[in-house]
């Protein structure tokens, strides 16, 4: 006797047929590989103590808990430079990098021109802002204005204050040096990503006779900054100055959740030197915890 088996696969529905074969070759996948990755384990140990450092410490921000930031002069001296400017009745140039939005100096920059026109639009001084790409004016024209409406100055915005002037680096730089020579801004603010025309624009400014603070990520730009300007910050000073300058709480947690983070980096450095370097056998385990980080 010969028994017939009728299959029900063939009845089902096409969506649900697919579905079957995906769950079928992802259950089968799974019996081949691993579900996890053993070798990843250091990884995922690394992201949860970030994650941890950080949501502690945005905790404690939120819960007025002080957290030490050592001082940077560049940026204590943003609020008296602006008043100089006020004083004198002179505007204040304003320059974000002359890179796109989506590189992190300019994002960088953005973030502290937020902070500089709060203060600019409560002491009701000019500011001027040249960008040299479409994405970062449009930027620039939200933040300047939503800083205006913050401290109670909307109507005193103006739409021109974060203007495009050209496209082209030399042009650009022409056109902001023209500018300085003209208005004579009592106060210049470098911040973002430049590059060859960082001394251009730099020395123009200090022979305007200009309050200069600048700031960028480039190590190769730094020493123009440093010899023509005020104040220089180097390197991540650019990057933590959001935090510094509004004490936000998750901007806080962020910055002092990456400084643990690099104190733990460098202790485990030095371990595995020392380790290397005197017990080869342990020195050759510890350095493989860290082969897929």
């Amino acid at each position: 006797m010969q028994i017939k088996h009728k299959s029900t696969i063939g009845k089902l529905p096409a969506g649900l047929f697919v579905l079957f074969l995906f769950l079928s070759e992802s259950v089968y996948a799974q019996e081949v590989n691993s579900v996890f990755r053993d070798d990843r384990i250091n990884a995922l140990i690394t992201m949860v103590l970030f994650s941890a450092a950080v949501l502690l410490f945005t905790r404690w921000a939120r819960q007025g808990k002080p957290l030490f930031l050592r001082k940077i002069a560049g940026l204590d001296a943003v609020e008296e430079a602006v008043g100089r400017a006020t004083e004198m009745g002179r505007p204040v140039l304003f320059i974000p990098g002359i890179d796109d939005l989506d590189q992190i100096e300019t994002i960088a920059g953005i973030s502290i021109l937020g902070r500089v026109a709060q203060i600019t639009a409560r002491y009701e001084t000019p500011l001027m802002v040249p960008v040299r790409h479409p994405l970062v004016l449009a930027a620039g024209q939200e933040v300047v204005q939503q800083a205006y409406i913050y401290v109670g100055k909307g109507d005193a915005y103006d739409k021109d204050t974060v203007r495009y002037v050209a496209g082209e680096q030399f042009a650009f730089a022409a056109t902001v040096n023209g500018y300085m020579m003209r208005e004579r801004p009592a106060t210049n603010i470098y911040m973002g990503a430049f590059f060859a025309e960082s001394l251009l624009l730099a020395e123009t400014g200090n022979a305007a006779g200009s309050i200069q603070i600048a700031g960028t990520g480039r190590p190769e730009q730094l020493p123009f900054f440093v010899a023509a300007c005020d104040y220089t910050l180097m390197g991540e000073e650019l990057f933590a100055a959001s935090a510094y300058l509004s004490h936000e709480p998750v901007m806080m947690g962020g910055l002092k959740g990456q400084d643990l983070m690099k104190v733990l980096i460098v202790i485990l450095i030095l371990l595995g030197v020392l380790l290397t370097t005197f017990t080869t056998d342990i020195g050759v385990v510890f350095k493989s915890w860290f082969k897929a980080v």
